[in-house]
């Protein structure tokens, strides 16, 4: 771009002044680069290891921008990408929306509830219902591509297995690990367990690494499906797992947190508190974990022994998967709240009451943030444009 000419203002002129100064400015605007990031959150937890951390930040005190009413709870969560928000919903459908406005794009009928997160690649949306079938649909016009009917409910967000050819994993309470061909819904590999698949599988270094309700941490290659290693986690795992430097953290139903070193299939440290399990998933960053459980509090560890560093309390236990944005933690509470505390210290940043359980987990994209309640809303925080 060619700048702008040089103005000189004559000496005590205040109006070549303020024309040079105007000029300037919009010349500074037209060359700077955007510093935003790409307003995307493709998947449940952000990333195929499932850490829970978002690239950018969010305002210290978010605004309302939206909310959009759905026809029964919102216990899914959100993906972000290409301008629009999918989610599900209780009422049986899968919605489409408008990111900067929260107006309806589209809306997919499933036919029962859809408290699975949906997946969104290569221009299409992944995602399971209550009745077990799995669904690919056109993320633009919301049309139906194919499906899968398995023997189980799907609660758990699919994830991506392989990206060329693409692939995508779920689980399924059926007791099965699936692999789909994307393209058309063929079962690629299949891989059954002892128990349901309630969370979504971390994906690293060709394996995926999920709990089941077995009480076992299953590692299998993603190539075949084959089983790598089986680690005996002592009690059933809801929670989705994060990988993270070689070991996989996660919480399970008898009220133990604990971090498990893949290689040699051995549990590195445990968390214990008081006798209340933990079902969401953790948030992993560099040095820390923090997770909150049914003792109505959130948790941060230290993530190289498990040393507690703090717990904030709620008033409501927590089932919600807490996201790391900058130096913030956003979560939300069966009190009806959404919270926001520092990553650092666990101190109260911001919270907004809700009125209803919040279950859903945040989706945090382009400096907002995106959840579903219990009360049949989609909510969208952010910084208004005044």
């Amino acid at each position: 771009m060619t700048p702008f000419p040089a103005l000189t203002p004559a000496p005590g002129s205040v109006l070549m002044l303020v024309i040079c100064l105007a000029h300037v400015a919009l010349y500074a605007r037209a060359t700077t680069p955007s510093s935003t990031a790409p307003a995307e959150w493709t998947m449940f937890r952000g990333n195929p290891a499932l850490t829970g951390v978002a690239p950018g930040s969010v305002p210290e005190k978010p605004d309302l921008l939206w909310t959009f009413k759905t026809g029964a709870a919102v216990k899914s969560s959100a993906v972000i990408g290409g301008g629009k928000v999918f989610i599900g919903s209780d009422d049986g459908q899968v919605y489409a929306l408008d990111f900067a406005t929260g107006k309806k794009v589209w809306a997919f009928k499933a036919g029962s509830p859809v408290l699975a997160p949906p997946l969104l690649a290569e221009g299409r949306v992944f995602v399971g219902s209550s009745d077990g079938i799995f669904f690919a649909i056109d993320a633009q016009s919301g049309a139906p591509l194919w499906k899968h009917e398995t023997d189980g409910k799907i609660v758990a967000s699919a994830s991506i297995a392989s990206a060329s050819p693409l692939r995508v994993l779920t689980g399924s309470y059926d007791f099965k690990l699936y692999c789909f061909a994307a393209s058309n819904g063929s079962v690629a590999w299949s891989y059954e367990t002892g128990n349901y698949i309630n969370g979504a599988c971390a994906v690293e270094d060709g394996h995926t690494v999920f709990g089941g309700c077995d009480a076992l941490l299953h590692v299998l290659s993603l190539a075949d499906g084959s089983k790598v290693k089986e680690i005996d986690a002592g009690a059933y795992i809801a929670a989705s797992v994060a990988l993270a430097g070689d070991r996989a953290y996660f919480g399970h139903y008898e009220n133990e947190f604990l971090c498990v070193d893949l290689h040699s299939g051995t549990v590195a440290w445990r968390y214990h508190d008081l006798d209340f399990p933990y079902m969401a998933s953790a948030a992993v960053t560099a040095d820390r974990v923090v997770f909150g459980g049914f003792d109505k509090a959130m948790h941060c560890l230290q993530r190289s022994n498990g040393t507690n560093l703090w717990k904030f309390a709620t008033r409501g236990k927590i089932e919600s998967s807490p996201v790391v944005a900058g130096g913030n933690v956003i979560f939300g509470s069966d009190d009806g709240a959404i919270y926001m505390v520092g990553l650092e210290d666990g101190h109260p940043r911001w919270s907004y009451e809700l009125g209803q359980p919040v279950i859903s987990s945040p989706a945090v994209a382009g400096e907002k943030i995106v959840m579903g309640c219990d009360d049949g809303n989609v909510y969208c925080f952010g910084q208004k444009s005044y």
